[in-house]
Protein backbone atom coordinates (compact mmCIF):
# COMPACT_ATOMS: atom_id res chain seq x y z
CA UNK A 1 0.00 0.00 0.00
CA UNK A 2 2.90 2.47 1.04
CA UNK A 3 4.76 1.46 -2.20
CA UNK A 4 1.32 2.17 -4.35
CA UNK A 5 0.67 5.65 -2.71
CA UNK A 6 4.45 6.73 -3.27
CA UNK A 7 4.08 5.55 -7.31
CA UNK A 8 0.79 7.89 -7.11
CA UNK A 9 2.69 10.46 -5.64
CA UNK A 10 5.99 10.55 -8.35
CA UNK A 11 3.02 10.35 -10.74
CA UNK A 12 1.34 13.09 -9.44
CA UNK A 13 4.46 15.01 -8.83
CA UNK A 14 6.06 14.38 -12.21
CA UNK A 15 2.72 15.20 -14.38
CA UNK A 16 2.92 18.45 -11.88
CA UNK A 17 5.72 19.40 -13.14
CA UNK A 18 5.87 18.89 -16.87
CA UNK A 19 2.74 21.30 -16.60
CA UNK A 20 4.62 24.16 -15.14
CA UNK A 21 6.23 26.33 -18.43
CA UNK A 22 2.23 26.51 -19.42
CA UNK A 23 1.03 27.64 -16.00
CA UNK A 24 3.90 30.03 -15.78
CA UNK A 25 2.74 31.49 -19.39
CA UNK A 26 -1.17 31.64 -18.44
CA UNK A 27 0.21 33.55 -14.95
CA UNK A 28 2.05 35.87 -17.14
CA UNK A 29 -0.53 36.57 -19.31
CA UNK A 30 -3.22 37.25 -16.40
CA UNK A 31 -0.84 39.11 -14.68
CA UNK A 32 1.05 40.97 -16.92
CA UNK A 33 4.44 40.97 -14.66
CA UNK A 34 6.70 37.85 -14.04
CA UNK A 35 7.06 38.46 -10.65
CA UNK A 36 3.62 38.18 -10.03
CA UNK A 37 3.15 35.19 -12.21
CA UNK A 38 6.35 33.07 -10.32
CA UNK A 39 4.28 33.85 -6.94
CA UNK A 40 0.70 32.80 -8.89
CA UNK A 41 2.05 29.70 -10.01
CA UNK A 42 3.83 28.72 -6.50
CA UNK A 43 0.63 29.38 -4.77
CA UNK A 44 -1.08 27.07 -7.42
CA UNK A 45 1.33 24.44 -6.84
CA UNK A 46 1.20 24.53 -3.09
CA UNK A 47 -2.83 24.52 -3.03
CA UNK A 48 -2.82 21.22 -5.41
CA UNK A 49 0.24 19.43 -3.77
CA UNK A 50 -2.44 19.81 -0.38
CA UNK A 51 -5.24 19.20 -2.55
CA UNK A 52 -3.73 16.06 -4.76
CA UNK A 53 -5.94 13.51 -3.06
CA UNK A 54 -9.20 15.68 -4.68
CA UNK A 55 -7.65 14.91 -8.37
CA UNK A 56 -8.89 12.07 -10.02
CA UNK A 57 -6.04 10.16 -11.42
CA UNK A 58 -6.74 9.72 -15.60
CA UNK A 59 -8.12 13.17 -16.07
CA UNK A 60 -6.44 16.02 -17.05
CA UNK A 61 -3.71 17.66 -14.92
CA UNK A 62 -2.95 20.60 -16.76
CA UNK A 63 -6.63 21.55 -16.88
CA UNK A 64 -6.91 20.90 -13.21
CA UNK A 65 -3.51 22.89 -12.52
CA UNK A 66 -5.37 26.14 -15.15
CA UNK A 67 -8.44 25.67 -13.12
CA UNK A 68 -6.72 25.90 -9.70
CA UNK A 69 -4.58 29.21 -10.92
CA UNK A 70 -7.39 30.86 -12.86
CA UNK A 71 -9.50 30.31 -9.25
CA UNK A 72 -6.42 31.34 -7.23
CA UNK A 73 -5.97 34.51 -9.86
CA UNK A 74 -9.49 36.09 -9.39
CA UNK A 75 -9.03 35.60 -5.60
CA UNK A 76 -5.75 37.91 -5.65
CA UNK A 77 -7.59 40.14 -7.59
CA UNK A 78 -10.62 40.47 -5.23
CA UNK A 79 -8.02 40.94 -2.80
CA UNK A 80 -6.43 43.57 -4.21
CA UNK A 81 -9.14 45.79 -5.20
CA UNK A 82 -7.53 48.64 -3.48
CA UNK A 83 -3.96 48.81 -5.55
CA UNK A 84 -2.89 51.36 -7.87
CA UNK A 85 -4.09 49.73 -11.37
CA UNK A 86 -1.95 50.34 -14.76
CA UNK A 87 -4.66 49.33 -17.31
CA UNK A 88 -2.72 51.63 -19.90
CA UNK A 89 0.94 50.35 -19.08
CA UNK A 90 2.14 54.17 -18.67
CA UNK A 91 4.02 52.81 -15.50
CA UNK A 92 5.24 49.37 -17.15
CA UNK A 93 6.17 50.63 -20.61
CA UNK A 94 8.62 53.21 -18.06
CA UNK A 95 10.42 50.42 -17.07
CA UNK A 96 11.19 48.93 -20.31
CA UNK A 97 13.37 49.42 -23.09
CA UNK A 98 11.60 49.28 -26.53
CA UNK A 99 13.23 46.59 -28.57
CA UNK A 100 14.29 47.15 -32.22
CA UNK A 101 12.91 44.08 -34.01
CA UNK A 102 9.91 44.24 -35.87
CA UNK A 103 8.56 41.05 -34.60
CA UNK A 104 9.51 42.39 -30.95
CA UNK A 105 7.71 45.26 -31.95
CA UNK A 106 4.53 43.74 -33.16
CA UNK A 107 4.30 41.40 -30.23
CA UNK A 108 4.02 44.69 -27.87
CA UNK A 109 1.31 45.91 -29.94
CA UNK A 110 -0.24 42.81 -30.06
CA UNK A 111 -0.10 42.62 -26.54
CA UNK A 112 -1.84 46.05 -25.75
CA UNK A 113 -4.45 44.67 -28.24
CA UNK A 114 -5.11 42.00 -25.98
CA UNK A 115 -5.00 44.01 -23.21
CA UNK A 116 -8.49 45.78 -24.91
CA UNK A 117 -10.24 42.92 -24.80
CA UNK A 118 -12.92 41.83 -22.60
CA UNK A 119 -11.64 39.54 -19.59
CA UNK A 120 -13.88 36.74 -20.46
CA UNK A 121 -11.88 36.95 -24.60
CA UNK A 122 -8.88 37.15 -23.75
CA UNK A 123 -8.99 34.38 -21.07
CA UNK A 124 -10.85 32.41 -23.71
CA UNK A 125 -8.24 32.97 -26.65
CA UNK A 126 -4.88 32.67 -24.70
CA UNK A 127 -6.11 29.42 -23.29
CA UNK A 128 -6.92 27.66 -26.72
CA UNK A 129 -4.67 29.97 -28.83
CA UNK A 130 -1.30 30.50 -26.45
CA UNK A 131 -1.73 27.73 -24.40
CA UNK A 132 -3.37 24.82 -26.34
CA UNK A 133 -6.05 23.71 -24.64
CA UNK A 134 -9.01 22.64 -26.56
CA UNK A 135 -12.32 24.24 -26.83
CA UNK A 136 -14.02 21.64 -24.67
CA UNK A 137 -11.00 21.85 -22.21
CA UNK A 138 -10.97 25.77 -22.07
CA UNK A 139 -14.65 25.73 -21.01
CA UNK A 140 -14.06 22.98 -18.25
CA UNK A 141 -11.76 25.63 -16.86
CA UNK A 142 -13.86 28.64 -17.28
CA UNK A 143 -16.92 26.72 -16.12
CA UNK A 144 -18.94 27.43 -19.02
CA UNK A 145 -20.42 25.60 -22.88
CA UNK A 146 -18.18 25.13 -25.71
CA UNK A 147 -20.62 27.37 -27.45
CA UNK A 148 -19.94 29.80 -25.30
CA UNK A 149 -15.47 29.44 -25.42
CA UNK A 150 -16.32 28.99 -29.06
CA UNK A 151 -18.30 32.80 -29.24
CA UNK A 152 -15.74 34.58 -26.77
CA UNK A 153 -12.68 33.21 -29.24
CA UNK A 154 -14.76 34.30 -32.71
CA UNK A 155 -15.23 38.05 -30.94
CA UNK A 156 -11.49 38.20 -29.20
CA UNK A 157 -9.92 37.28 -32.56
CA UNK A 158 -12.16 40.03 -34.64
CA UNK A 159 -12.04 42.88 -32.27
CA UNK A 160 -7.96 42.22 -32.47
CA UNK A 161 -7.93 42.21 -36.10
CA UNK A 162 -10.06 45.66 -35.37
CA UNK A 163 -7.62 46.90 -33.81
CA UNK A 164 -4.34 45.76 -35.05
CA UNK A 165 -5.62 47.23 -38.22
CA UNK A 166 -5.34 43.55 -39.77
CA UNK A 167 -7.06 42.84 -43.09
CA UNK A 168 -6.03 39.87 -45.07
CA UNK A 169 -2.64 37.94 -45.09
CA UNK A 170 -0.56 40.98 -46.65
CA UNK A 171 -0.19 42.50 -43.40
CA UNK A 172 1.73 39.60 -41.86
CA UNK A 173 5.26 39.12 -42.19
CA UNK A 174 7.74 42.06 -43.87
CA UNK A 175 6.44 44.66 -45.66
CA UNK A 176 7.23 44.99 -49.15
CA UNK A 177 10.77 46.78 -48.63
CA UNK A 178 11.96 44.27 -46.15
CA UNK A 179 10.65 41.48 -48.42
CA UNK A 180 12.39 42.36 -51.66
CA UNK A 181 15.78 43.10 -49.37
CA UNK A 182 15.12 39.45 -47.64
CA UNK A 183 14.43 37.93 -51.38
CA UNK A 184 17.39 39.37 -52.91
CA UNK A 185 19.50 38.46 -49.98
CA UNK A 186 18.68 34.65 -50.10
CA UNK A 187 18.91 34.49 -53.87
CA UNK A 188 20.73 31.62 -55.51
Amino acid sequence: MDRERSAEETGFKRDMLAALPNLRAFAVSLTGRHHLADDLVQDTIVKAWAKQDHFEPGTNMKAWLFTILRNEFYSQMRKRGREVADTDGVFTSQLATHPQQYGSLDLQDFRKALEQLPPDQREAIILVGASGFAYEEAADICGCAVGTIKSRINRARNKLQEILGVTGEADYGPDANDAAVIKRAFAS
